[in-house]
């Protein structure tokens, strides 16, 4: 029979919503201040966030890529106020997670058995490394070359290309999103085999119809709609669908016949 979880009884409604108000608290302060810090360090913060639009990013000399040129720039009065402060919040968030998630884990592990505490704590490190992994690829690869493809294009000599610190930035941030939920696949897959309602040999099944809506899905979450980003997008997400094949089958065996 399992042990029954390690919450208190005789606490109230009122109590537990005290609990929760703490640790609501205690999640706010720590994204508000991590975020103030990260704002103080304005050169150090950029220095990271605009390495890919430089020729001296790591990245284009590992691949050993011509040299290019790339102009960043501002076009409203409080257009780089307003970056800095967004990006500031963006990655003192990103700093500030491990705590988040501890308060987060703390406030509703109580209410779970030993068994599901254990289950809880290896999904939440699979989901965030996963999660960490897909900003990470985004920042060292796929953005840098979707940067350097479509800020450089041009169909005219005539024709300048220029890019906004505003959208340099948004895109940057919604393919870090993108990427990071995407990276959950094989979590997920893991997730849903365990309970039983996915099984490897149905995902291999339907291998072509996956790559078809892989390509639609890459469609819709690209910043633009040129084939090179499209292949850019799909190809880690058809590899993220294989590794999930891995994962069930792992989780699942077949079989034998």
């Amino acid at each position: 029979m399992p042990q029954a979880p390690d919450n208190n009884n005789s606490a109230t409604f009122w109590d537990h919503l005290e609990v929760f108000r703490s640790s609501l608290l205690r999640i706010l302060l720590a994204s508000v201040g991590m975020g103030m810090i990260t704002f103080c360090f304005r050169e150090a913060l950029f220095e990271v966030v605009l390495a890919p639009a430089t020729n001296d990013f790591f990245v284009y000399r590992w691949l050993r890529l011509p040299p290019f040129e790339l102009h960043l720039i501002n076009t409203d009065l409080t257009e780089q106020m307003f970056v800095h402060m967004k990006m500031a919040f963006a990655v003192g968030l990103l700093v500030a997670s491990p705590y988040l998630l501890y308060v987060a884990f703390r406030f509703v592990s109580p209410a779970l058995y030993p068994v599901e505490r254990t289950h809880a704590v290896r999904l939440t490190l699979a989901a965030y490394t996963m999660f960490m992994i897909g900003i990470a690829a985004n920042y060292l690869l796929f953005f840098p070359l979707i940067v350097r493809f479509l800020g450089t294009y041009q169909v005219s000599e005539r024709v300048t290309a220029m890019l906004t610190l505003q959208s340099y930035t948004d895109t940057m941030l919604l393919m870090s999103l993108m990427f990071g939920i995407i990276a959950e696949m094989p979590v997920l897959v893991g997730f849903l085999t365990r309970l039983g309602l996915l099984h490897s040999q149905w995902l291999s099944q339907y291998r072509k119809q996956a790559f078809v809506l892989i390509l639609i899905v890459s469609a819709v979450i690209t910043p633009t709609g040129d084939a090179f980003t499209l292949l850019v997008v799909s190809l880690p997400i058809w590899l993220l669908y294989e590794v999930s094949i891995w994962v069930s089958r792992k989780i699942a065996p077949q079989p034998t016949q």
